[in-house]
């Protein structure tokens, strides 16, 4: 095996429970993004633009579709005989099995994977954030600075900075303290949870805490290596970076491709974002329809009104029907005059014939008030609308849903409808 410099380690696995029905059968860093790429796209294309090749995907929580979807590295040129891309799953050892409890169980877990590589340094990486970094400017600075560990952090305002780990440095970027979301933050430099070590130094700190319950990098990991006096140095970065972990996040992101001058450019020659793409038919726009503002996927056929959003592919919306500040995944179909407003609706999801959604004052939702908020209706993949229903705010369905389940035809503002099968 040929020694790589650096290899990635990308963490998959999570569950995303703050998106609600998104991700009842999905991993989080596979929802779809941006009309046409998935999640994890976002860091599988920074690797491969940086000149990393090696890359381990640990996942763990649903992993099919993330799976079929990275297959062997093709879109992102990591089809490589030595090195390119390979899933880690948790798998069953002679002493038994175990699932990862944490980031860096799971990193202490596949210690044998990277060893393979026998590499000077190590970049961690989370697979359910949206931006561009190239990682071999953060490799030249931790270089330089003869560090052991550095860590990606960004200015976040003060009143959020308790929401992250936060890091105190001084003015040569040394790291002197860290703070693992504090009630009192020291800074407003926050952990973007991007770090590279020197595999040494990883190495020892996984071993050593090899025995801690729900072993992860801000809470065990970094504090150890603060104890053994490592260098531990903080790389400012100041692009564009969004955790898209909540319904609010998520949809906000998306509706920023779509600004006049976006602040975050898809469009860039010189920093492609890669994906598998399916071959599709082109794109359909009736000749009485209206579009303004709005991506729209390869495939989709438009007979009606689309207004500041983001469509994927395969997606038919029939005449007469309004969309608006929505999010449409591969393969709805709307009906025929229906009238959306501010939804997030997942794949494969069919809306009847003149269904109002969005409508009334909100409310907070029953089932997940800090989920199913931001006055978004959010339904997930493979659901049924039935016709002439209203839907409020602040709501959450999943499953095919017939006219009994909605009293006099609405479904207020913070009711749910959860089949079998989503959540």
């Amino acid at each position: 095996m040929i020694r790589k410099e650096m290899i990635a380690m990308l963490l998959a696995g999570g569950q995303g429970s703050r998106l609600g029905v998104l991700t009842a059968n999905v991993a989080k860093p596979a929802v779809a993004f941006g009309g046409k790429y998935r999640i994890i796209d976002f860091p599988l294309s920074n690797c491969i633009n940086s000149g990393i090749d090696t890359v381990g995907v640990l996942t763990q929580y649903q992993p099919l579709r993330l799976n079929t979807h990275i297959g062997i590295g093709i879109p992102w040129d990591l089809d490589r005989n030595n090195g390119g891309v390979t899933i880690l799953q948790p798998y069953e050892k002679s002493g038994g099995s175990e699932w990862y409890s944490g980031t860096a169980n799971a990193i202490y877990q596949n210690m044998k994977y990277i060893d393979s590589y026998n590499p000077e340094y190590v970049l961690i990486l989370s697979g359910d954030h949206i931006y561009k970094m190239d990682y071999e400017v953060m490799l030249d600075f931790h270089k330089q600075n003869n560090a052991d560990v550095t860590i990606a952090v960004m200015p976040v305002p003060m009143e959020e900075a308790s929401r992250f780990g936060i890091v105190v440095a001084d003015e040569e970027n040394r790291i002197c303290e860290f703070q693992e979301k504090p009630a009192e933050p020291k800074s407003n430099l926050a952990s973007m949870g991007i770090y590279i070590f020197s595999w040494k130094a990883l190495k020892e700190a996984l071993i050593a805490n090899e025995d801690v319950e729900n072993c992860d990098f801000g809470m065990h990991v970094i504090p150890y290596c603060f104890d053994q006096g490592e260098r531990i140095f903080a790389y400012e970065y100041n692009g564009y970076w969004k955790d898209v972990g909540t319904l609010g996040s998520y949809w906000e992101a998306n509706m920023e491709l779509i600004d006049l001058i976006p602040e975050f450019n898809l469009y860039e020659e010189y920093w492609k974002i890669y994906t598998k793409s399916d071959v599709l038919a082109p794109q359909y726009i009736a000749a009485d329809a209206k579009v303004d503002k709005s991506i729209i996927g390869e495939g989709t056929e438009v007979y009606g009104e689309v207004h500041s959003c983001v469509i994927g592919a395969n997606v038919t919306i029939g005449k007469g029907s309004v969309v608006r500040d929505s999010i449409l995944m591969e393969g709805v179909t709307i009906g025929e005059n229906v009238v959306i407003d501010k939804a997030i609706i997942a794949e494969d999801t069919l809306i009847g014939d003149n269904a109002v959604l969005g409508v009334g004052e909100e409310k907070p939702n029953k089932l997940k008030e800090s989920v199913y908020a931001f006055g978004l209706v959010t339904i997930g993949e493979k659901s049924v609308i039935p016709p002439d229903v209203k839907i409020g705010k602040n709501t959450a369905i999943s499953g095919v849903t017939t006219p009994e389940d909605y009293p006099d035809g609405l479904l207020d503002s913070g009711e749910y409808i959860v089949k079998a099968g989503g959540k």
